[in-house]
């Protein structure tokens, strides 16, 4: 069964379509996510999900002398701190940060942010530290695709969470939906 929400914009064969309701997670243009992916982890030679939050694998760490995200603001679209980053996921098969955990401000749900939306403009360097997400606005986290288990992610998951973000670049706000002439 279908979760993707559309109609043709138009009344002919081969029309674009467009989303019915929330277009950031309606499945729709650069919201859509493919639903045929498997709703399991993805695993590395040995079996074990690739994708982790740091505290579960030892074997990862933030190198001593770099700067750890944890524990910085998320701040989003609309300059508002939407949370504040909990934990790091890691790729067991890359040596390469995938997703950041972040806690929600006034809430106790967590979400994961796809390090590629991520703008880091101090890295840990100078004063006032934080992570910028120009995707999607504070108040837009709380809609963020969740995962069913907090040690790991499907591969059906992360499509949902990066389609959301990547929905957001064009239906955050609705200005951002409009012709630029």
């Amino acid at each position: 069964m279908s979760s993707v929400k559309y109609v043709p914009a138009d009344g002919y064969n081969g029309s674009p379509v467009v989303p019915t309701g929330n277009p950031m997670i309606d499945g729709v243009g650069p919201a859509a996510w493919n639903e045929s992916r498997r709703d399991e982890p993805d695993v590395t030679y040995d079996g074990r999900p690739k994708l982790v939050p740091m505290r579960m694998d030892a074997g990862f760490s933030i190198a001593k002398g770099d700067p750890d995200p944890r524990g910085l603001p998320v701040v989003a679209a609309d300059k508002v701190v939407a949370g504040k980053v909990v934990d790091v996921w890691v790729n067991r098969s890359e040596p390469q940060v995938s997703f950041y955990e972040v806690q929600l401000s006034g809430s106790e749900r967590r979400v994961l942010l796809p390090s590629g939306y991520v703008q880091w403009p101090n890295f840990g360097l100078w004063g006032n530290d934080r992570l910028l997400v120009k995707a999607i606005t504070s108040a837009q986290f709380v809609n963020v695709p969740g995962t069913a288990r907090e040690d790991r992610i499907t591969l059906l998951e992360e499509d949902r969470i990066s389609a959301y973000y990547a929905g957001g670049h064009l239906y955050a706000t609705s200005s951002r939906a409009q012709p630029l002439i």
